[in-house]
């Protein structure tokens, strides 16, 4: 399961020209999952994700995590983030999970991810066309990989 995390100051999700989800000060989290990946990597990326200090503390250092700043959270799916360049220049995406796979542990995820929390957080829609639109603060982005964690 990869990660890539933005923190960002807004970001909205947009499908058939509604907005599915937006969150102001928080992390934008796109979500890629492969068919190896388990509830194992489940609980390896939401630790990682709500223990992350990533936000700055009173002096400007990066030391506080979302759950410290009471920051909001929009989870998006994106096969993409498993894409294979390594032949030619079309991606493949053969490692991405299908849906009977990817599905479950999306939603388990999102699930998992709220509890830590204790508050709800916004989504995509997963396998529908979406229209992404951020503020990225800092920049900040971060990818997190369950399968490297050493």
């Amino acid at each position: 399961m990869r990660l890539l995390i933005q923190r960002v100051n807004e970001a909205s999700v947009t499908i058939e020209n509604k907005i599915k989800g937006a969150i102001k000060q928080g992390l934008l989290i796109f979500i890629g999952i492969i068919k190896e990946d388990s509830k194992d990597d489940i609980e390896y990326l939401v630790n990682k994700t709500v223990n992350l200090r990533i936000f700055d503390d009173e002096n400007g250092v990066m030391n506080k995590s979302v759950m410290e700043i009471g920051g909001e959270v929009l989870v998006v799916s994106q096969f993409t983030l498993h894409a294979s360049t390594k032949k030619g220049n079309r991606p493949s995406y053969i490692r991405a999970a299908k849906p009977d796979i990817s599905i479950p542990l999306y939603e388990e995820f999102c699930i998992s991810l709220s509890k830590q929390l204790n508050k709800e957080l916004q989504t995509g829609e997963f396998g529908a066309d979406m229209k992404v639109k951020l503020i990225n603060d800092g920049p900040v982005t971060i990818a997190i990989d369950s399968k490297n964690r050493e």
